[in-house]
């Protein structure tokens, strides 16, 4: 029986194309998945076939040629641009005598490396369990019965049927644990709801710049790299607004092309930022041959976690690689912005973002003027503190004339606890 070999980095990457030629762009990101995962590719070998043969995917005579690159280069893996089902896997196997890796377990392996909290690591092991589950045949030669019983009489367990056991066990382990951090999640998010900060999250194709304008806009130090899934875990951080008032920015996982759905399952509570914003940041690699392609699967991964009714703001970055392209905002018919045209590598143009984002939510503040007594001063702190001061004049009496900007939420505040409040000007939507 064939022995299943160790995983190595020298690889030779298989395409495949239904119905025609190999598209560039997707030998391109293929190549790409493999390098983020550590592979070394020594060559790419390309086909086509109108359907995949049940018992090796490829045809035989394309399955002799990748051996003989295997051979050649003396390969350790074989990653394959698809989804390989456990036998097509296990014949590969046998006939190359390499580790056969698929598009999903190429994922699942770059998921591994880049999840750095507890909560990634733990959604990242129950993705490759849940995965190594339908395959778990696969790498056992070993699988005599347990002998059992008083005597060690009677059949007794497979060695298949304990690990599948065990597996089981620890994927219910995970799902718990996993709950845990779900539930503390899901009490900030009421938290943020309760005190009526509106959460913007960025979303947007892997490697299209999410975490370089989130670090940019936060002066946060995300992890950012010119490679796929450089951001696994989410990251959070509050961003003031022109207008005053401030949001919850979030940073979250890129999407990637035939996404397996296991995977988005798994990564459900992270991408529950995403479910639960008041906002989504698209943001777009403008330069990407694919652009429109990736908008695509950026759309239909939304729709699989039901987030494709959340409001949303296009944000083309990179503009910087295009020539004769400036920063601007393009509005909609009702007047609100519908996209912002930028460059988050070289900070240009988002000030036109953070002005897109002001007449967004500017609802949620208001202009106000107040006389606020001497006796009142620590009120006159309060509105320092959480609204913007246009501007301040000394009354007679020692106290203050304040024209002040500040969120709704404060002003009804102030108005329920103070009727003097109540009693002073009217209130005016803020200017932009």
């Amino acid at each position: 029986m064939f022995d299943r070999p160790q995983i190595g980095e020298r690889a030779i990457l298989v395409h495949i194309a239904r119905y025609g030629q190999p598209d560039p762009e997707e030998l391109h990101e293929f190549r790409e998945l493999a390098l983020s995962a550590g592979a070394d590719p020594l060559e790419l070998i390309t086909g086509s076939r109108d359907a995949p043969d049940k018992r090796l995917y490829v045809g035989s005579g394309k399955a002799e040629e990748i051996d003989q690159w295997v051979k050649h280069h003396e390969a350790q893996l074989v990653i394959f641009d698809h989804n390989l089902s456990p036998s097509q896997e296990r014949n590969l196997e046998a006939m190359f005598e390499c580790r056969v890796l698929d598009r999903t377990g190429l994922i699942l392996d770059i998921f591994a490396q880049r999840a750095r909290s507890h909560e990634g690591n733990l959604q990242v092991e129950l993705a490759q369990l849940q995965h190594l589950s339908t395959r778990l045949v696969r790498g056992w030669t070993h699988l005599e019965r347990q002998k059992g019983g008083i005597g060690l009489r009677g059949p007794g367990e497979t060695q298949l049927e304990t690990d599948r056991r065990l597996l089981g066990a620890r994927i219910e382990q995970i799902k718990k644990r996993l709950a845990k951090v779900d539930n503390q999640r899901d009490q900030n998010r009421r938290a943020r709801k309760r005190n009526e900060v509106p959460t913007v999250s960025l979303v947007g194709y892997t490697n299209a710049g999410k975490s370089t304008l989130f670090n940019a806009l936060t002066d946060a130090e995300v992890y950012a790299q010119d490679q796929l899934f450089a951001t696994l875990d989410p990251t959070l951080r509050r961003l003031p607004l022109l207008s005053g008032g401030e949001v919850v920015l979030a940073d979250t996982v890129g999407f990637v092309s035939r996404l397996p759905h296991d995977l988005v399952a798994a990564f459900k509570s992270t991408l529950q930022e995403t479910i639960e914003a008041d906002l989504l940041i698209h943001v777009i690699d403008v330069a990407s041959t694919q652009r429109a392609e990736n908008i695509a699967e950026v759309d239909d991964v939304l729709e699989q976690i039901g987030a494709d009714e959340t409001s949303r703001l296009l944000v083309y970055n990179k503009i910087d690689l295009l020539e004769d392209h400036q920063p601007r905002i393009l509005y909609a018919d009702d007047g609100k912005p519908e996209s912002v045209w930028l460059s988050a590598q070289q900070s240009k143009g988002l000030d036109l973002l953070a002005e897109a984002l002001s007449a967004l939510f500017g609802d949620q503040n208001i202009i106000t003027k107040l006389v606020v007594e001497p006796r009142h001063a620590k009120i006159r702190a309060t509105l320092f503190e959480v609204g913007k001061i246009h501007r301040e004049t000394h009354t007679d009496d020692g106290g203050w004339e304040l024209e002040v900007q500040l969120p709704r939420r404060e002003y009804e505040r102030l108005r329920k606890h103070h009727d003097w409040v109540a009693n002073q000007w009217p209130t005016t939507e803020p200017e932009y």
